[in-house]
C-alpha cells in the first residue's frame, strides 16, 4: 500500500512520505488503454479538442499508453490555467482529460512513473534548482533531498519509489553526484557515481530501480550501475569510441546510446550491441524491443519506429517533428511527439503541439 505524500511539504524541504511499499516490479501492460483507433491524436488539446494556444513539448508516455505528461505554456488546456509559462500537464487519453500538475515553471521536460501515479520535474527555488514530485491523483507534493545544492535530471522507477537524479556542488571543486533516492525507506540514498564536472549525466533508471545508466559527459562514456551488486560496468561502448546516453529501457536490458552519426542498442545481460547506422536514436520502449529514431536524411520521414526483432519500420511522422525519451509505449503501439508542422486540421497557429501516434 502506498504511503501518502505530505501535503504540507514545501519545495525546499526533505520528505520521506513518498511512494509506499508497492512492488518495485515494472508496470508493463500491452496495448493502449481504451483501445484507441490507429492514427494521430492531439494530446495538447483544449477541452473542446482544439489546438493549444501556445507551445507544448517534452512529452513522455506510460507503458500502458494511458497517461502522457508534457510541458506547455498554453492557457487553454485546463479551465484553471491563466498564468502561462512552462507548466506541467498530465493527459488521461481514454478519458480525454488534462490536469495541470502544480503551479511552478519546469526547467526541463517532466517525467512520469510507469504506473502514471507520480510526476517529477526540476524547478527554480531561490538560487538553486529542486526536483518536485507530485502524486497525480491527489496533487500532494514532496521534493528530493538536495541539501543546499542544486539537483535536476530526475528519472522515476515504475512505481515512483526510486528517483535517480544528479546533485551539483561547487566545493571543494565543481562536480556532481548521481544518486538514487528510495522514498520507501525514509529517503535512503545510494550513490551511483561522483563526477568531477557539471556536464549533464542524464541518469536513466530501470523500472524496478535496480539499474541506472548514465553518461560521463566530459569523457563521453556511458556506464550502467547495478544496485544489487553495487558494481558499475562500462564504458559500455568500449575504449575506442565516444558515446552519449539516450535511454535505458524500463526492463533494464537495453541501453541506447549515440556514437558519431550512428545509434547503438547495447544488451546489458550479454554485453553485445546492435548497430543502427546513420540515425539518431531518440527513445526505446519499456521492453527494449522498439527503437524510435530520427534519420539524418531530412528528405524523408522525421521520426520512425523500428521493431528490433523483425527489423521492420513504421513511420511516426512524415512531417518535421521531435520527441524525447520515454516516448514509446510498452508494445510500440503508441508514440508521443511534438511538432509545429500542422499535423492535424486546425493546427494553424504555428505553435508546437503534442501528438500521439497510435498503430494497429
Amino acid at each position: 500500500m502506498r504511503a501518502a505524500l505530505s501535503a504540507a511539504v514545501v519545495v525546499c524541504a526533505v520528505t520521506v512520505a513518498l511512494p509506499g511499499a508497492a512492488s518495485a516490479q515494472p508496470t508493463v501492460v500491452a496495448g493502449l488503454a481504451g483501445n484507441r483507433a490507429a492514427g494521430v491524436e492531439r494530446v495538447s488539446a483544449a477541452a473542446d479538442g482544439t489546438q493549444a494556444d501556445d507551445n507544448s513539448a517534452g512529452a513522455s508516455i506510460t507503458p500502458d499508453g494511458r497517461h502522457i505528461v508534457f510541458s506547455s505554456s498554453a492557457k487553454n488546456l485546463t479551465p484553471d490555467e491563466t498564468t502561462g509559462g512552462d507548466r506541467v500537464f498530465v493527459r488521461d487519453q481514454p478519458a480525454r482529460q488534462t490536469k495541470r500538475i502544480g503551479s511552478l515553471t519546469t526547467l526541463q521536460p517532466p517525467v512520469i512513473s510507469g504506473d502514471g501515479e507520480y510526476v517529477a520535474y526540476p524547478v527554480q527555488w531561490m538560487r538553486n534548482v529542486r526536483i518536485r514530485q507530485y502524486e497525480v491523483g491527489t496533487g500532494r507534493t514532496a521534493s528530493a533531498d538536495c541539501s543546499a545544492y542544486s539537483c535536476n535530471q530526475p528519472s522515476l522507477s515504475a512505481d515512483g519509489r526510486h528517483t535517480a537524479l544528479a546533485i551539483f556542488f561547487q566545493r571543494p571543486s565543481p562536480g556532481q553526484r548521481i544518486e538514487v533516492q528510495d522514498w520507501n525507506s525514509g529517503g535512503t540514498k545510494a550513490t551511483v557515481a561522483t563526477l568531477g564536472h557539471t556536464q549533464p549525466s542524464r541518469p536513466s533508471i530501470s523500472g524496478d530501480g535496480r539499474y541506472v545508466a548514465y553518461q560521463d559527459g566530459e569523457a563521453q562514456d556511458v556506464f550502467v550501475w547495478d544496485r544489487t551488486s553495487g558494481t558499475t560496468s562500462g564504458p559500455i561502448e568500449g575504449p575506442s569510441k565516444e558515446a552519449a546516453l539516450v535511454q535505458l529501457s524500463d526492463d533494464g536490458t537495453k541501453v541506447v546510446y549515440l556514437s558519431g552519426s550512428d545509434t547503438y542498442v547495447h544488451d546489458v545481460p550479454s554485453g553485445t550491441e546492435r548497430l543502427v547506422p546513420n540515425v539518431r536514436g531518440v527513445a526505446i520502449d519499456p521492453t527494449g524491443r522498439h527503437l524510435l529514431y530520427a534519420p539524418h536524411d531530412t528528405s524523408g520521414p522525421s521520426l520512425i519506429l523500428r521493431d528490433l526483432q523483425t527489423g521492420t519500420d513504421k513511420v511516426v511522422s512524415d512531417r518535421l517533428a521531435s520527441a524525447g525519451t520515454h516516448a514509446v509505449s510498452a508494445d510500440g503501439r503508441d508514440v508521443v511527439f511534438h511538432s509545429t508542422a500542422g499535423i492535424l486540421p486546425g493546427d494553424t497557429n504555428g505553435k508546437s503541439q503534442v501528438f500521439a501516434r497510435h498503430f494497429d
